[in-house]
């Protein structure tokens, strides 16, 4: 049985290293990890005894009997969940992420996570990495990737909607190269114009600096309006930039009640989706379309041990992480 380190919260909420061991059994793989992304929602697990880390990239090292088609040094890549029912309506329906018994980050397998040396997961919950891309890209991908990924495909976006992203982060920069490569009409919205060239460079054909603003002038109406900040938008601001029928899509992760006024939302017919974690089948798209179209997240690289982790932590927690935060082993 594999013993690997991981690297885990606690009370204090300084990052302690730690051991588990795993067996491999069923369709187990052994993966050692060659990078793993940093996420928003690992900081919320911090003060908690418990693996970090949900965005893994690695190498096959050695598999378990029921294992099918990896083999032992393939690249391959984890997200959010870890498993699920599979004889459910929601996975037998290619939506396992709703699985009344699905196994997920922060309320399963808390003795590892992708914040270590190795993991021990099912094949079925692997993802293969595409040659286009590399582990350190690939990383971000797993669930910052997935989630925008999945939002926008979850809303049926057209190449002929009118895309608003808010906000120019780890999940906002991913965003507009996914949206922009769909063929959408993308506008980008932002506190100030400090991310405005970056912002058309990723793919966005306008950009609006809200801050201070009573009103702000879109031009063409907003079909589609994807929320990546960490605040919800002043809706008196933003209400009348949408098209009629426009969905909204709400990503980031909060303890706080969404609240929007009931009178735009009935008259306008707008829908504000739900959307959790992607699906497997999902998750192969996004990373077959990320690497035909040569999308990449904009990546800081810090070491995977105590103190590569509080580093990076911290940069994220300052707001100084452009844009998503990736720990690779020494």
């Amino acid at each position: 049985m594999p013993t690997y380190t991981v690297y885990k919260g606690s009370e204090s909420g300084k990052i302690v290293k730690g051991e588990t061991t795993r067996e491999l059994k069923g369709d187990a793989v052994l993966v050692k990890v060659t990078a793993s992304g940093l996420c928003g929602t690992d900081e919320h697990y911090k003060k908690q005894d418990m693996a970090l880390g949900h965005e893994g990239a690695g190498v096959v090292e050695d598999v378990g009997p029921g294992v099918t088609y990896l083999k032992k040094g393939d690249r391959v890549g984890w997200g959010y969940e870890h498993n699920s029912c599979g004889n459910c309506e929601y996975c037998l329906t290619g939506r396992e992420q709703y699985c009344p018994d699905r196994e997920m980050y922060g309320m399963h397998n808390l003795d590892q996570g992708s914040f270590a040396s190795h993991g021990v997961w099912r094949e079925a919950f692997l993802f293969r990495i595409p040659d286009e891309i590399t582990d350190a890209e690939a990383a971000p991908l797993m669930c910052g990737g997935a989630t925008v990924f999945n939002a926008l495909t979850s809303a049926n976006v057209k190449p002929t909607d009118r895309v608003a992203i808010m906000g120019v982060g780890g999940l906002g920069h991913l965003a507009i190269q996914f949206a922009s490569k769909m063929g959408c009409d993308v506008v980008v919205l932002s506190g100030t114009d400090s991310k405005k060239d970056e912002a058309l460079k990723l793919g966005a054909r306008d950009f609006i600096a809200m801050k201070g603003k009573d009103s702000i002038d879109v031009g063409r109406k907003i079909d589609v309006l994807v929320i990546t900040t960490s605040v919800m938008p002043e809706w008196k601001v933003v209400i009348p930039a949408l098209a009629p029928t426009a969905s909204i899509l709400p990503l980031t992760v909060s303890e706080g009640d969404f609240t929007f006024p009931q009178n735009p939302l009935i008259l306008g017919g707008h829908t504000v989706h739900g959307i959790a974690v992607s699906a497997r089948a999902v998750q192969r798209q996004m990373l077959a379309f990320a690497a035909l179209h040569n999308i990449k997240p904009i990546i800081m690289k810090f070491p995977l041990n105590e103190n590569g982790i509080e580093e990076a932590m911290g940069t994220l927690r300052d707001g100084k992480m452009r844009y998503r935060g990736v720990l690779i082993p020494q």
